[in-house]
């Protein structure tokens, strides 16, 4: 497996978001190797498209020719997580890209974002807060690993 970035938007500011994330990061770090690039946060000034289309616009600069974009987007298309295990590896296994997981601010993504991503993938039908997203992915994408390599940890 070659490695998986993420890029988020604004940096978790509580210790429960924080402490979660690490827990999951602290997993798959020994599985592949990865990368988090956090975009700061739009101006608190700024009309919510105009928070998007800032942070969209920051987002698109730390895109590599590598990646492999993912836009974690409520239209997205829902999978398993063994589903998710199959496309993870599959994405890993490219020696042409690598999977990048791009999370957004309150106001989710800009049209640039998704237009630039090559897949969007939701977590449910349902909203979750943008920190929460980022903690559901970290555990979804550990599970993912675990599946493909046979570890204890998925039950089902």
């Amino acid at each position: 497996m070659r490695r998986i970035r993420f890029i988020w938007v604004g940096k978790l500011r509580k210790g429960c978001w924080q402490d979660a994330a690490e827990l999951y990061l602290g997993r798959v770090r020994p599985l592949v190797p990865c990368e988090e690039i956090v975009v700061k946060d739009a101006p608190a000034h700024l009309p919510p498209e105009a928070k998007k289309a800032w942070e969209g616009a920051r987002i698109l600069e730390r895109l590599g020719p590598q990646d492999y974009p993912v836009a974690l987007d409520e239209a997205g298309r829902t999978m398993t997580s063994p589903a998710l295990a199959r496309r993870l590896t599959a994405w890993t296994d490219d020696p042409a890209g690598a999977p990048c997981f791009i999370v957004g601010g309150a106001f989710g993504l800009s049209a640039e974002v998704l237009a630039a991503c090559r897949e969007r993938l939701s977590l449910s039908p349902m909203t979750f807060p943008h920190e929460l997203a980022r903690v559901i992915l970290l555990e979804q994408v550990y599970r993912a690993l675990a599946i493909a390599r046979g570890l204890p940890y998925h039950h089902a």
